[in-house]
């Protein structure tokens, strides 16, 4: 069976919603992961959330579509995912709500314990998603343990919540934790000033080593141990993005050197889209592979929504996105300077 256009456009759109998410939302949860070990006193703290206060729940829009498209683009995917895998979405779920209720409720008690309490939550709200996003995709481009009857409509699953903790996946949670980790470092050291802006750029400095065993340890197990390297073998011109991507990592550390930290943030960005991509690039046709039996596989063909649905979908894409697009760059401009000590002294940011 063979992906018809329509099929085709939608997968291209779901894994360039997925790369955009990763990109914008990776920085944020970078952020409040690392906002634990970054910022040392409440001063520094309050830069640290009001610099992502403006952005973190636009770049939530993007995940929120990313799952819309899903649903309604590919719904048998979108039914057998979010059941298979029930328990670690449901605790992504709750991380992320947890998360955004930290940011609003820190600041309406004026007590250190309080305080302290929405801290900790930030970080433990941040740590989850990032982990779990990793060990979810992880696992997808492995191959999750099912079987599937198309004729008869039975889909039986068989592991769990601890059989998603395989080695592969767990892997692909360190490395996106590391990889959110330093593109959020990244990102206070642009958007914050004095000490913490110089904190972050060394501790990025730090970690970039990590990621890069971690990259490298990555891209080796996915090359083995998952069928995504099929593609890159049938269409050599793939392996541009796995390039692109090492070229990003490298140039991340080459900018923190030379002093430009902008720089670096927008090579971070280009590292987690291209990575994410180079990923997505190796599972298409699929949406959740099969380890049990390749026959038993989702892909765009056996899961998709009908022609008429697709093409309803692409012309509301085509009206909304620019406009989501729009506001996205509006915001970003609108809040691009620095959080500064002085300004949060002086009050003028609502966290």
């Amino acid at each position: 069976m063979e992906a018809t256009a329509l099929q085709t456009v939608w997968f291209a759109i779901w894994a360039l919603l997925w790369t955009v998410y990763f990109s914008l939302d990776g920085f944020v949860l970078g952020s409040g992961l690392m906002s634990g070990i970054l910022a040392r006193n409440d001063t520094e703290r309050r830069q640290v959330i009001n610099a992502v206060g403006p952005v973190w729940d636009g770049n939530e829009v993007w995940l929120l579509t990313a799952g819309g498209s899903t649903f309604a683009a590919f719904p048998l995917a979108y039914s057998l995912l979010f059941s298979n895998l029930y328990t670690a979405f449901f605790l992504l779920l709750v991380a992320l709500i947890f998360r955004g209720v930290s940011f609003e409720f820190r600041g309406k008690v004026d007590n250190p314990g309080w305080k302290r309490l929405w801290d900790r939550v930030i970080v433990v709200s941040s740590f989850l998603p990032a982990l779990l996003f990793g060990v979810a995709f992880g696992n997808i481009f492995e191959g999750l343990k099912m079987r599937n009857d198309f004729s008869t409509d039975v889909f039986t699953f068989q592991g769990g919540f601890l059989g998603l903790l395989n080695p592969y996946a767990l892997l692909a949670g360190l490395l996106f934790l590391v990889l959110f980790a330093v593109h959020g470092s990244l990102y206070l050291s642009v958007k914050t000033d004095g000490e913490l802006s110089k904190r972050a750029a060394s501790v990025a400095g730090a970690l970039w080593w990590v990621l890069l065993g971690l990259a490298a340890a990555f891209l080796a197990a996915t090359w083995f141990a998952t069928g995504l390297a099929s593609n890159y073998r049938t269409a050599p011109a793939l392996f541009v993005l796995p390039a692109l991507a090492v070229a990003a990592l490298v140039s991340q550390k080459l900018f923190l050197s030379r002093g430009a930290p902008g720089r670096a943030f927008a090579a971070s960005l280009a590292t987690v889209a291209t990575l994410v991509a180079s990923c997505l690039a190796g599972l298409f046709p699929y949406l959740l592979p099969s380890s049990l039996d390749k026959a038993s596989g989702l892909s765009i063909m056996n899961s998709s929504s009908s022609p008429y649905t697709l093409t309803i979908m692409t012309v509301v894409a085509c009206l909304f996105v620019p406009v989501i697009v729009a506001y996205k760059i509006w915001v970003y401009r609108t809040f691009r300077a620095p959080v500064t000590v002085a300004e949060v002294g002086e009050g003028r940011h609502p966290y």
